[in-house]
């Protein structure tokens, strides 16, 4: 139920809120395709049902010297969130193409901050794989609501037979609470002396993040702060940068998305299995492969070559994800795109992922972003720059659930999401696995690269590639 009373935004929450740029917005962006179709009524009732029982859904964001409040919207209007569409495919483009274009399109389109920070836009009339009347719908949520582990809890529970979120109101302090546990007892000096930030600004900085009522916009002891961090943070320029491609730059404006259908997820563990390795460690192997051969296709010789990806990390235990919030850290994948062998590739990935087992680094980007989004904007841009430098892309790897779900009587045969990129990252990369399928899915800037389809289309090619290498690999080895 809404609450007339405001409430405090958490400072991580405000951070993400602060974030938005002209090449970035922080929103996530979602495709859901249904079959057979959804009317935009029942929608609606659903709508109004199920997921304004989350309050978040009905509150806006009010701005002001401390930070930020949630305040319940007295003008809401469910018709201003649920939109009805029609596509209108250009000549020559498949009603798919006209669905990524239009997501594109709205994932550079703001949301109107007089209002809760969420739109979902039905194409009521979308056909099927087989040409029969199918439904579509795009979702966008402002990152400050919450991280895509949430928003998977929110997403089960407005599909038939999902789970309402608990009545049970968040106490004041839980964020408190999460935060001395999962950032501030893991940072101590121990630990920040081992990961190579020494000085005290990241850890003091963190601590402010338990301080929600002391104000921070213009503090000296801020300002005073953020030149620290930056000092301290200079550390991850230890971290060398990634390969130069096509593919890192100034983003522009625009964007471009693109997924592919779903390849069947008990090949790929089978692959797995064969080759010593994880489901990640393929999936992810097969994307380095894509992103190589498209810019090989290009002109460009990947041999050697790494590229980096900021990837999102899980923070909070999965039974409270229903508390919305973004509760995540980052970890930097490096992308060995230069591997042309793709079993090599499986196994150099490997190696790069068990490097990062046990690593600080989720909690430690997690307070230097947060606390980017709190300062003045020459300090925050600082900051995120720092990581663009690093990272080419960032990707998430999301396992769904395993049994295709139902939506108002409808079956959900495909979904995609994207988390947004900060400072000047123009690559999102997102694998999820739903119903049986793996699939990849990128948005691009339309820049950098304005054909995001010439790597999509690669990814099966690779995966079929190490299936049929692994097939011919001798037995028992």
């Amino acid at each position: 139920m809404a609450t007339a009373t405001p409430e405090r935004m958490s400072r991580v929450d405000t951070a993400w809120l602060r974030m938005d740029n002209p090449s970035n917005l922080m929103m996530i962006l979602g495709v859901w395709l249904l079959e057979p179709g959804v009317s935009h009524a029942a929608l609606c009732q659903r709508v109004e049902e199920r997921l304004l029982k989350y309050r978040r859904f009905r509150q806006k964001v009010v701005e002001d010297a401390m930070g930020a409040s949630w305040v319940t919207d007295r003008a809401f209007d469910l018709q201003r969130h649920v939109r009805s569409e029609r596509l209108s495919p250009r000549k020559g483009q498949s009603p798919r193409q006209a669905l990524e274009a239009r997501a594109a399109e709205l994932a550079t389109t703001p949301l109107d901050p007089a209002h809760p920070l969420w739109q979902l836009h039905l194409i009521e009339d979308y056909p099927d794989v087989e040409g029969r009347r199918g439904s579509a719908m795009i979702a966008r949520i402002h990152h400050c609501i919450a991280d895509g582990i949430a928003l998977i809890s929110v997403m089960l529970s407005i599909t038939d037979g999902g789970k309402p979120p608990p009545e049970r109101a968040q106490k004041p302090d839980d964020e408190k609470d999460w935060l001395s546990d999962a950032v501030l007892k893991p940072i101590t000096d121990v630990a920040i002396k081992a990961i190579g930030l020494y000085g005290d600004g990241v850890a003091k900085s963190v601590e402010l993040l338990s301080k929600p009522q002391q104000p921070l916009f213009g503090s000296v002891e801020m300002a005073l702060t953020g030149a620290q961090i930056v000092k301290d943070v200079a550390a991850l320029a230890l971290m060398p940068d990634d390969s130069p491609t096509r593919l890192k730059g100034k983003p522009g404006t625009g964007k471009r998305v693109a997924w592919c259908e779903p390849i069947p997820l008990d090949d790929v563990r089978s692959v797995g299995k064969a080759l010593g390795a994880s489901i990640n460690d393929v999936l992810l192997a097969c994307a380095a492969g894509a992103i190589g051969g498209y810019l090989a296709a290009k002109g460009e010789d990947p041999t050697g070559k790494e590229i980096r990806a900021m990837v999102p990390v899980n923070l909070r235990p999965l039974e409270k994800a229903h508390q919305l919030g973004n509760r995540f850290g980052l970890v930097p994948l490096v992308l060995p795109i230069g591997i042309a062998n793709p079993v090599q590739r499986v196994y150099a990935v490997r190696r790069r992922m068990n490097e990062l087992k046990g690593s600080y680094q989720p909690v430690l980007a997690f307070g230097v972003l947060a606390i980017a989004g709190l300062l003045v904007k020459p300090v925050q841009h600082a900051l995120l720059n720092l990581f663009a430098k690093k990272a080419t892309a960032v990707m998430t790897n999301v396992p769904g659930p395993k049994e295709p779900l139902k939506f108002c009587g409808a079956t959900l045969r495909q979904t995609m999401f994207w988390v947004p990129q900060s400072g000047d990252i123009g690559m999102g990369v997102s694998i999820l696995s739903y119903g049986g399928g793996v699939q990849f899915g990128l948005i691009t800037d339309s820049t950098l690269c304005p054909d995001p389809e010439a790597i999509i289309e690669r990814f099966a090619p690779e995966f079929e590639k190490l299936l049929l290498v692994t097939l011919m690999l001798p037995w028992g080895e």
